[in-house]
């Protein structure tokens, strides 16, 4: 079934929760949609399935938007986020089924939109299109919109009636493979002939120049997932050294996933991701914290099991994972993974020390390109166990969860003897216990976690999201992790990368005051109790953001926003006019503007300014940068899209870097770190060759202004240019 525009049921948007009660008006509706779809029979020619091939790719450059406050940081998990949003764009949440948990992990729903849609099903039934969600009080078009991609309405038996799982897997029209292929165009001093230093040659790039990528999926919503990736970085080998772990392409990742097998929910072989309560111990890597949206990405959901297909080489769990249905209202799950990761050995010195040998911490470049970085490789061997339990009561609307996890390495961490890693982990083993709950009460949502792990290590995040009212959202979210407190594969509420050594308070707030027009804030306050790397003695600091983002029509969208954000560090002993570097007070204040505009259905109008001051200390000058970028995408026609920009920046130095994100082909993600001053430009292609092919050709470069060389070490090159090309064939089966 397919309906190609909107049917506005019912103009009214008033969306408080506590008003929501199933009356007498809803069957009204239904038979007014019935007689509607009727008439208009031509549609429902074709099975529900159909909607599969005309639902709209995402909008991620928007999403990454509206998620994001601005992108600071290369270590913001960008390849997860669209992981994530591509998967569920390939097999879309079905409304008919889809539970609390499943809604929230869209990230673009909030509390009262979710239990309105339960509470649609379970006094009307399944829904008939996904059109009909505008007869739902809280469903404006903008969120309707934002969530089109992203789900379908099947009916609830879709996959009872397809066959066995080799027959569904074979007859699947999600079914794709990837071929993808990029290169940086001028010559890197890690590809230039080696020299001789002190009687030793220098080091260089063992491999070529090119990456190279081949990935394969086919997966149906809640039914199954089988898929393989092959990557090749810029610089590695192709080596085939089975013995060794070494498949030709250096990274190598493949995984099955079976849902929905009557009392088993989920079975994962493979490589695989956990997600459970709010992250705290496993975290799948896909979350947003901090961001323009101020509300519904502070939660997590329990996910459970996902299948991992992403490129990151160090995020993910290998061996196999189950979740089974014990009773009607309890589902356990087990886990068990192994995996050799990079690692430094090194022998202990110290005849009389704990261990012979041992290594500082884990590596997670995933780069094996020079012959150091290869004798790293996947060195230290990781073994990890354990499981949850959750109980979900019958409304849903409580649910509470128990969590362990057990890690073991094959050889001792042990860090650096600095003051700061004073509380680190150390040692081969480490256990961690967690209890998560989650509860919805009218309308308020209340969530958290708290874990003891070796050492007794405390960690607890807690939060509320609330509906004032009709139009404003309001959320709290407080948090502390003692300095012991070790979660290798935890990604919970943070301001650090890592849940450790902090304590905060988290305060959002999201008001509609008018049609078309959103005013969102928060106020972040953060202590760090010990010493972190960079910062030698207890600190604290804040995160404050304010946006006023306004809708002249659906196809457009303007906004402004203005953030501060303080977090000391330590400064330069020269800097700071002491004699040992302590901490000061290093101020970012940042104002972003964004414009986005379809002319016409075909021409679509970007516009960028994005600018940050920085300053160390009070009284020292501040130091700036920006970037102003424009995007211009043309559809000329169904089998031919272009994308460009270009885009003038100006950075005083690598602290006052802008990361800005760009559009890329299909999987693959683009967010450079531009700084000194130049122009950055982009072109990106997509044809359609026809049904079951499709290729991405794109090429971008970054030209700079008074630079002889640009970056540093084995990537330098020699010149003011920087330019590289990437193509990339996907064929479907």
């Amino acid at each position: 079934m397919n309906i190609n525009y909107p049917i506005v049921l019912n103009g009214s948007q008033n969306n408080n929760l506590a008003e929501l009660r199933p009356d007498k008006r809803w069957p009204a509706r239904r038979v007014i949609l019935l007689l509607f779809l009727i008439f208009h029979s031509q549609f429902l020619i074709n099975s529900v399935q159909a909607q599969e091939y005309t639902r709209r790719p995402p909008d991620l450059d928007r999403l990454t938007q509206e998620l994001f406050a601005e992108i600071q940081s290369d270590e913001v998990p960008f390849e997860d986020l669209y992981e994530t949003l591509l998967q569920y764009y390939q097999t879309p949440i079905n409304l008919n089924t889809a539970t609390r948990e499943e809604l929230r992990g869209l990230l673009l729903l909030n509390e009262n939109q979710i239990t309105t849609l339960l509470r649609h099903r379970e006094a009307n039934g399944d829904l008939l299109s996904v059109y009909e969600l505008q007869s739902m009080e809280g469903y404006d078009l903008r969120t309707i919109n934002r969530i089109l991609p992203f789900v379908s309405v099947l009916t609830s038996n879709a996959n009872a009636s397809r066959g066995s799982l080799w027959q569904r897997i074979a007859r699947e029209d999600n079914n794709a493979l990837y071929l993808r292929y990029e290169r940086v165009l001028q010559q890197r001093q890690g590809y230039t002939p080696p020299t001789i230093y002190q009687g030793q040659p220098t080091t260089r790039y063992l491999g070529s120049a090119d990456k190279m990528l081949i990935r394969y999926r086919v997966s149906h919503t809640k039914d199954f997932s089988v898929g393989f990736s092959l990557e090749k970085d810029a610089g590695e080998q192709l080596i085939w050294n089975p013995g060794n772990g070494q498949l030709g392409a250096d990274y190598v990742s493949a995984h099955l996933l079976v849902q929905e097998r009557g009392r088993l929910k989920s079975l994962a072989l493979g490589d695989y991701q956990l997600q459970f309560g709010q992250g705290l111990l496993l975290s799948s890597g896909f979350g947003v914290g901090k961001g323009a949206e101020t509300i519904t990405t502070l939660r997590r959901s329990s996910v459970g099991i996902r299948a991992y297909s992403s490129l990151l080489e160090n995020t993910f769990f290998r061996g196999g994972a189950l979740t089974y249905q014990v009773a009607p209202r309890v589902q356990a799950t087990a886990f068990v993974s192994h995996k050799n990761v990079d690692a430094n050995l090194q022998q202990s010195l110290d005849s009389l020390a704990q261990f012979d040998e041992f290594t500082s911490g884990l590596l997670y470049t995933g780069f094996h390109r020079t012959a150091s970085e290869l004798a790293n490789r996947h060195q230290l061997a990781e073994t990890v166990g354990g499981g949850n339990t959750t109980y979900t009561s019958a409304s849903g609307n409580l649910a509470i969860g128990a969590t362990g996890v057990f890690t073991h390495y094959g050889t001792a961490i042990l860090k650096r003897p600095e003051s700061y890693n004073k509380f680190e982990f150390s040692g081969k083993e480490n256990l961690a216990l967690s209890l998560n709950y989650s509860y919805v009460w009218r309308n308020l949502l209340l969530f958290g976690e708290t874990a003891r792990t070796t050492g007794g290590g405390l960690g607890t995040v807690n939060g509320l999201l609330a509906s004032l009212s009709t139009n404003v959202d309001a959320a709290l979210l407080v948090r502390h992790y003692a300095p012991n407190f070790h979660t290798l594969y935890g990604n919970a509420f943070s301001e650090n990368t890592r849940n450790i050594n902090e304590a905060g308070v988290y305060i959002g707030l999201k008001v509609r005051p008018v049609a078309r027009w959103e005013i969102s804030a928060y106020y972040d306050q953060f202590r760090f109790p010990w010493l972190r790397y960079r910062a030698s003695a207890p600190t604290d600091g804040h995160d404050a953001l304010v946006r006023l983002a306004y809708s002249p029509t659906k196809t457009s969208l303007l906004y402004v926003q203005l953030r501060q954000r303080l977090k000391p560090r330590d400064l330069p002993a020269d800097d700071s006019n002491r004699a040992i570097p302590l901490p000061g007070e290093q101020l970012r204040q940042s104002l972003l503007l964004y414009y986005n505009t379809a002319l016409t259905p075909q021409l679509d109008l970007r516009t960028r300014l994005q600018a940050s001051r920085l300053r160390n200390d009070l009284g020292r000058p501040w130091r700036s940068g920006y970037v102003l970028s424009q995007d211009v995408g043309y559809q000329i026609n169904r089998a031919l899209k272009l994308t460009a920009r270009y885009a003038l920046f100006d950075a005083d130095d690598y602290d006052t870097r802008q990361y800005v994100f760009e559009q890329d082909v299909l999987l693959a993600v683009s967010v450079p770190a531009l700084y000194g001053q130049g122009t950055r430009i982009y072109g990106l292609a997509e044809i359609r060759l026809n049904r079951a092919l499709t290729l991405w050709l794109r090429y971008a470069e970054t030209r700079y202004r008074h630079q002889d060389v640009v970056g540093s070490g084995l990537e330098s090159i020699q010149g003011s240019l920087r330019s590289e090309v990437k193509a990339q064939l996907r064929v479907k089966f």
